[in-house]
């Protein structure tokens, strides 16, 4: 029922409007509305309803915030209202006591990257996906360097994409601890600290809305990695290394393009016939653990010197040798093997030897370097099955690198790509 009455008086042109008065029940008294049509005259009483009903005399005054006023509102009541002024664009957000998003968003950010009470983290494991410490611990690390400090008060609710656009400006123009400006590499992880456990949210309505839908993203161009030639290679390996294991290690990522994790993590168990079963990696943090990607692989090794070597290392192990003892063994302790860092102070000592500037070289290189002379070789889902590349635009970004030689000349198989840089007989 409406609010008012409209009505023809007498043989006069005008509609009249009675608005009836909510507290007595009772009509006040008519108000011409100047409109001689009945759809322009209840039009007319709409407006004036919601923005004041005229005076006259000791008329009194009745508005949409008194109707509001006076009214018994529900929690259904009270959404609608709120629908309906965002749908009018008159408010952003808006936040009820205990619904889901009425929570501090730092709170919710420090549950959510924490290892041991996060439901995401949780459903990752359940789902068997892969997620790591390493990468839980650094992701929490981020939430507390910039996005604590940058909303401190906010409810989880309260937040609009310009809040996230905010942060995304405000990481324009900080500086690191070097006093450089930050890579776009590293302000698109900080963004993701946030705008993860943010789409989570929303997926799970906890959320009205995917406040991080509109956000433009750095520019993800990665700095190249300066990988060395196979002529530099082959000099390296020509040397002798103070320490077996770092040029074994050295060698095999050469030629399998195998991650410093994955070759930490190699056991003597994974050493085949011709080939090694990459089933573990390992990292200070999570220790030994599943692939970066989660799924174990074969990788090709058509040299058996190669091999051979592999199982030599294994079979120095100070703390004994089995199935489950690292390949690339650490001398103190038998539950972990040698620090990767050692791998690349051995390379870039004889990479100085050679004469050769050191410290641009990092040995996942070696991962370039094989994924870019391999490249073309074979076929891209036959190179992803040996470096694990889940899909073809991170392969792409593996083998950028321009060989310098004839871009035409007949593409070699593995063995001929590698045979002539290895000193082993």
């Amino acid at each position: 029922m409406l609010p008012f009455s409209v009505f023809l008086r007498g043989k006069r042109p005008h509609y009249y409007v009675a608005f009836k008065n909510e507290e007595t029940g009772r009509y006040l008294p008519a108000i011409s509305t100047k409109k001689t049509k009945k759809s322009d005259a209840e039009r007319q009483a709409w407006v004036w309803f919601r923005e004041g009903i005229p005076s006259k005399g000791d008329l009194k005054v009745l508005s949409l915030r008194d109707t509001v006023r006076r009214s018994e509102l529900t929690q259904a009541d009270a959404e609608f209202i709120i629908s309906e002024l965002k749908r009018r664009g008159l408010i952003l957000s808006c936040v009820f006591p205990g619904a889901p998003d009425a929570v501090r968003f730092t709170d919710y950010l420090e549950e959510f990257w924490d290892w041991d009470r996060s439901p995401y983290i949780r459903e990752k494991l359940r789902a068997e996906h892969s997620i790591h410490k390493i990468y839980v611990r650094g992701m929490l690390y981020n939430v507390r360097k910039y996005w604590l400090p940058f909303f401190s008060t906010e409810l989880l609710g309260e937040l609009t994409p310009k809040d996230i656009e905010r942060l995304a400006d405000h990481l324009s123009v900080i500086k690191s601890a070097k006093d450089q400006p930050l890579s776009n590499i590293r302000k698109n992880n900080i963004m993701a600290a946030g705008t993860i456990p943010l789409r989570w949210a929303y997926r799970k309505e906890k959320i009205a809305q995917d406040i991080t839908r509109s956000l433009v993203h750095f520019s993800g161009k990665f700095k190249e990695r300066i990988i060395l030639t196979p002529e530099m290679a082959a000099s390296v390996f020509s040397q002798n290394w103070e320490d077996e294991r770092c040029k074994i290690a050295n060698i095999t990522a050469m030629v399998t393009g195998l991650r410093a994790g994955e070759l930490q993590g190699l056991r003597t168990e994974d050493i085949g016939e011709d080939c090694l079963f990459i089933r573990h990696s390992w990292n200070p943090t999570d220790k030994l653990k599943t692939t970066k990607n989660n799924e174990g692989r074969v990788v090709e090794v058509p040299f058996p010197s190669v091999l051979n070597s592999l199982r030599y290392v294994a079979s120095l192990n100070p703390h004994g040798a089995s199935n489950e003892s690292y390949v690339f063994w650490a001398g103190l302790y038998a539950d972990k093997p040698m620090e990767q860092r050692l791998f690349i102070r051995a390379l870039r000592h004889k990479l100085k030897a050679l004469g050769i500037e050191a410290k641009d070289f990092t040995f996942h290189g070696w991962r370039h370097f094989f994924t870019t002379y391999m490249r073309n070789k074979i076929e891209d889902k036959l190179l992803q099955s040996q470096t694990g590349h889940k899909t073809i635009s991170m392969l792409e970004r593996y083998s950028a690198h321009q060989r310098t030689k004839d871009r035409d000349k007949i593409r070699e198989a593995q063995r001929e790509v590698f045979s002539s840089l290895l000193p082993l007989t």
